[in-house]
């Protein structure tokens, strides 16, 4: 199978590109940066999605897409222009994909575009799965608009699915890469309430995840990335002390965090409490379900 991939780079991106050509599969990376080789066997072409094109032919023969591309949310500081950046890197981006993949005369059996579990907004200790209603912050507006902009592969009869991924458990990269070093040296310590419940998935549970979404045809529409018991931010600060040996007395207040990081605060105490309904449902199956699983896996135990 011929597999097209933007945000191969980051961390999902690049153990997804792993996972496939270990099993065979061709990988075709979109970047912005140039068509050099990556020497792991991938093949390389060029996208802008500023200015909406792909490089022409280059989608031809692909079977299935996954658009992982996207601004990080908590790399800077909240202000109008990173608000914009964040909106048109995910927006502009997927529209120029779901355009190029809807143009083709032999159109890719999937596309997978991904979005967040911030599509909820904060629902605090309520259970939601993916028939919840949208939120109404910033994140949920971001998410609503950015899987809308996925709508013209789907006209033209594209299987179209949303990863809403939750927190990934790595120490490789994301939100969680920054919390090990924290715990490693001791630091490590509820955030805010500790009350607010993260949705987290452990890497090697998303990666295979996003391999059930491409291989499945029965799979449409939105799907949580997320483990099946979600915990709050408390519980798993006791988890990673127990897991890495270390206290976890320390705590960082609100309104430090409301100091330090602004407006993106809210995505740290806000609280989301989703289930992989969807999932499940499908047949997809948890390697590591747990935090402790989850983190065992990560730490090599």
């Amino acid at each position: 199978m011929r597999v097209a991939i933007t945000g191969s780079t980051g961390l999902i991106g690049s153990a997804l590109t792993r996972s496939l050509l270990l099993d065979g599969h061709q990988v075709l990376r979109l970047t912005r940066g140039g068509s050099a080789s990556a020497g792991d066997g991938s093949e390389s072409a060029t996208w802008d999605p500023k200015a909406g094109t792909v490089q022409s032919g280059a989608l031809e023969g692909v079977e299935a897409v996954v658009h992982l591309a996207g601004a990080g949310i908590g790399d800077k500081r909240w202000n109008d222009a990173y608000k914009k950046e964040l909106r048109d890197s995910r927006v502009l981006g997927t529209q120029t994909i779901a355009r190029a993949v809807a143009a083709l005369e032999v159109k890719p059996r999937v596309l997978v575009s991904a979005s967040a579990v911030g599509y909820y907004g904060d629902t605090g200790d309520r259970v939601v799965d993916e028939s919840t209603p949208a939120g109404k912050d910033f994140l949920a507006g971001l998410c609503i608009e950015w899987e809308d902009a996925a709508a013209p592969a789907a006209q033209a009869g594209i299987r179209v699915v949303h990863p809403r991924t939750g927190l990934v458990v790595s120490a490789k990269g994301g939100a969680w890469g920054k919390l090990f070093p924290l715990f490693r040296y001791g630091v490590g310590g509820r955030l805010g309430s500790g009350n607010q419940y993260w949705p987290f998935i452990a890497l090697a549970d998303h990666i295979a995840a996003l391999r059930f979404a491409i291989d499945d045809d029965g799979v449409v529409g939105p799907l949580n990335f997320a483990a099946p018991e979600p915990l709050t931010n408390r519980e798993i600060t006791k988890a990673m002390g127990r897991a890495m040996h270390r206290p976890t007395i320390a705590s960082v207040p609100e309104f430090a965090l409301k100091i330090a990081i602004g407006e993106f605060t809210s995505g740290i105490t806000g609280s989301c409490r989703a289930v992989p309904a969807g999932l499940l449902k499908a047949g997809f199956t948890f390697q590591y379900p747990t935090i402790e699983q989850s983190l065992n896996a990560v730490l090599g135990k």
